[in-house]
């Protein structure tokens, strides 16, 4: 039985606009590592218990999805900060909110989210549990 997510990895047409967008606006972490195979060091961005992979758009690493492109994600982050917060740290980065806040229904009962685009126009959902 599957029991939780290990990471999943997102496609980025350029790396610097991703890591900054992920690092300096939404709080992650900038982890390299070096796959157990011991090929090239690659870059993924940590947030709790969480990780996401990072690809090239022009050179994704292998395996990678049959069709990986930059742009396909759409991906609700939980969050401690207020909308308010958040509201305040987008408008700060010149980040327009798509949409929000708005009620919905997250993986384990009611959230409010608020919908913003990262650099690849990504949709990113921060929501807060209701």
């Amino acid at each position: 039985m599957i029991s939780s997510i290990d990471h999943i990895v997102l496609t980025a047409s350029d790396l610097d606009k991703t890591i900054a967008f992920y690092c300096d606006v939404l709080g992650m972490t900038l982890e390299d590592f070096t796959p157990s195979d011991g090929g090239e060091v690659r870059k993924s961005l940590k947030f709790g218990n969480q990780k996401i992979n990072l690809h090239n758009a022009q050179s994704p690493f292998k395996p990678h999805a049959n069709n990986p492109v930059s742009g396909a994600v759409d991906i609700c982050f939980l969050s401690s900060k207020t909308m308010e917060e958040w509201d305040n740290i987008f408008s700060e980065n010149k980040i327009e909110i798509e949409d929000g806040p708005v009620r919905k229904t997250g993986a384990t009962g009611p959230i409010v989210s608020l919908y913003v685009r990262d650099p690849d126009l990504n949709l990113i959902e921060i929501s807060n549990k209701l």
